[in-house]
């Protein structure tokens, strides 16, 4: 059990890697590959492909994954990471309305591992503020 949860941390810690080139490939307009490195995240890191995910209702998310699929609080914050990212890059196709579900579902995520496993960090308090900005923007 002890190595699957440091497989798990490793892989939250490559999250920050993984987003920051993936946000270099979006700067520079490479959705196409941004798209790629998106769906092999999925795969690589939760071994399912993106539309796994995208047919779960926002209310389900959590109890779905953590009790028919066994995910762990790592994985759903892996998850949200990959949302979040899903969200950027189809914001900035301009497709409003798609990334707002991706943030939602990220935000929703995010906001649960914090509430369950009782631990703060700054980093991912400025992810939740940052979610919840784009979330507000593209609702108003």
């Amino acid at each position: 059990m002890a190595y699957r949860q440091d497989y798990i941390l490793r892989m939250i810690e490559m999250m920050g890697d993984f987003i920051m080139a993936l946000m270099g490939k979006i700067k520079k307009k490479d959705f196409e590959q941004a798209d790629v490195m998106i769906n092999n995240a999925y795969q690589d890191m939760l071994k399912e492909d993106a539309a796994f995910f995208d047919k779960i209702p926002l209310e389900e998310l959590t109890k779905s994954l953590m009790e028919e699929h066994n995910y762990t609080h790592g994985h759903l914050e892996i998850l949200s990471d990959l949302l979040y990212a899903q969200g950027e890059l189809n914001f900035a196709q301009n497709k409003k309305d798609r990334s707002l579900v991706y943030y939602q579902k990220s935000r929703y995520l995010l906001d649960f591992v914090l509430k369950e496993t009782k631990t703060f960090s700054f980093e991912k308090q400025n992810r939740l503020s940052e979610i919840e900005g784009r979330i507000d923007s593209l609702e108003n």
